[in-house]
């Protein structure tokens, strides 16, 4: 489902010097706007859907249940999206994927929208996510098991 990239261009991704997975995603023909472009706002949704790829891919899911969703009870704090090039027709694409920061009880990644070769950019941005307690709602520490199968995403030192 996933595979690793070798080391892009500095900028492209998280930093130089580190593999990051490209996770394939479809473009269907509905995700097209009126203009014949990937409708702006599906590029957030497609990079969710790598992620939950790569999530899923390294043991870590949800089921449906809040209480028992451990990590994947998280919020969206912000987003930031540069549009480069309009996606034009269905079909394959990959998202990079790479995490900036971790902290105790938030994280910024990283992604970048290219064609399923990553020779062109359509968009890169970052997400920063706040973990919460199903509970109170309230921010809470990330996971043991979370942060270790998200250190390979994180820069190296």
């Amino acid at each position: 489902m996933t595979a690793v990239t070798p080391d892009l261009q500095p900028g492209t991704t998280g930093g130089p010097g580190r593999p990051v997975p490209a996770v394939p995603v479809e473009v269907h023909f509905d995700d097209l706007d009126a203009l014949g472009m990937l409708h702006n706002a599906r590029y957030p949704v497609l990079v969710e859907r790598a992620w939950t790829a790569l999530w899923n891919a390294r043991g870590l899911a949800f089921d449906g249940d809040w209480n028992a969703a451990g990590d994947f009870c998280n919020a969206v704090r912000e987003l930031t999206v540069s549009y480069e090039a309009p996606v034009l027709r269905p079909g394959t694409y990959a998202v990079h994927l790479w995490i900036e920061r971790l902290g105790n009880t938030g994280l910024t990644y990283g992604f970048r929208f290219c064609s399923a070769d990553g020779a062109t950019t359509y968009a890169r941005g970052t997400r920063v996510l706040v973990r919460l307690d199903p509970g109170t709602l309230r921010p809470t520490p990330w996971s043991e098991r979370f942060r270790a199968s998200a250190r390979d995403l994180l820069p190296r030192d």
